[in-house]
């Protein structure tokens, strides 16, 4: 009984990254134009490979899951941080905190696998041509993208599940804008170094597995852009292969940072920003590289821009 007056009586209290300084009123301001520019990003990248039927291959369909995984990272934990800045209120409720936990570490672990078969993807295509419709179709494709839904599922499943069994006490208080395990953590009253073991063991598999699958497919991938004798192949495979290694680079370095460094190594400063960066920033830059070095995705969206003025024209 203690414990359940412990835990599901009271809410935890996010104390949130602004105050209501003239700087940090400017600061969240461009939070929310930030996030503006990536729901938008996402989701026309979504209906743009959705909509054109020559971006119809795995590559784009994977580019889409991971539009569609960060629309949904976004949408986890700005709107919430947004809410508690103008309402004033800091509270989140369990359940709340518990939905947070699950998203935001499902679509996490999900992206890294999601970014692994994408890196299979460009080795298929640069390495075996010849074999790419057999060894990427469409039945294959899918199910590496379902595999990587479930496998970033059951990681939040099983986060959440061991997060939240733990008692919490004291003031409550996240030192965060969001519910992220490792400042849940420091508020428990039960030494949290079992669960700091399990969080290592996920993420060896749901970071450093994949990155070792990246490594291998670019390795073999720059062996065989080396040995291409056409100049314009080499530039249009490393085109290719850039974008998506920018992606990767990003995206691992900070979540590396956040979750395999101990609790005694962490700043509740660091965190926070490193945070910003992977859970707003990323979801943000990722539509944008993808079509600034694009072509095909270029030319879909031009497509698209000159049927709406054509039908604008005809009205």
């Amino acid at each position: 009984m203690a414990w359940e007056n412990q835990t599901f009586n009271s809410d935890f209290i996010l104390l949130g990254i602004f105050s209501h300084s003239p700087t940090h009123i400017f600061l969240f301001s461009l939070v929310l134009g930030v996030f503006t520019v990536a729901f938008i990003g996402n989701i026309a990248m979504v209906l743009l490979i959705y909509l054109d039927i020559q971006l119809h291959t795995p590559m784009y369909f994977l580019l889409s899951q991971l539009s569609l995984m960060d629309l949904m990272l976004i949408c986890t934990t700005v709107p919430k941080m947004a809410f508690n800045y103008l309402s004033g209120r800091k509270s989140i409720s369990l359940a709340g905190c518990g939905a947070q936990i699950f998203l935001y570490v499902s679509l996490l672990g999900a992206e890294c696998f999601l970014l692994a078969t994408m890196a299979y993807d460009r080795y298929v295509a640069i390495c075996h041509p010849l074999r790419y419709s057999v060894l990427m179709n469409q039945k294959i494709c899918g199910l590496m993208a379902a595999s990587s839904w479930i496998l970033g599922s059951l990681d939040g499943i099983i986060e959440v599940a061991v997060a939240l069994s733990f008692s919490y006490c004291g003031a409550r208080e996240i030192p965060h804008f969001f519910c992220d395990v490792p400042a849940l953590l420091t508020l428990s009253c039960t030494n949290p170094l079992l669960f700091e073991r399990m969080i290592f063991i996920c993420c060896i598999i749901m970071l450093l597995f994949p990155v070792a699958v990246i490594s291998a497919s670019y390795a073999r991938v720059i062996v065989a852009v080396i040995h291409m004798g056409s100049g314009e192949g080499r530039r249009k495979a490393f085109a290719t292969c850039s974008s998506h290694l920018t992606v990767v680079g990003m995206y691992y370095g900070a979540a590396m940072f956040i979750y395999m460094r101990p609790t005694s190594d962490r700043s509740p400063t660091q965190d926070k920003m490193v945070s910003v960066f992977y859970t707003i920033l990323t979801p943000m830059l990722n539509p944008l590289i993808y079509s600034l070095r694009n072509k095909e995705v270029a030319r879909a969206f031009k497509k698209v821009l000159g049927k709406g003025k054509s039908a604008e024209e005809i009205a």
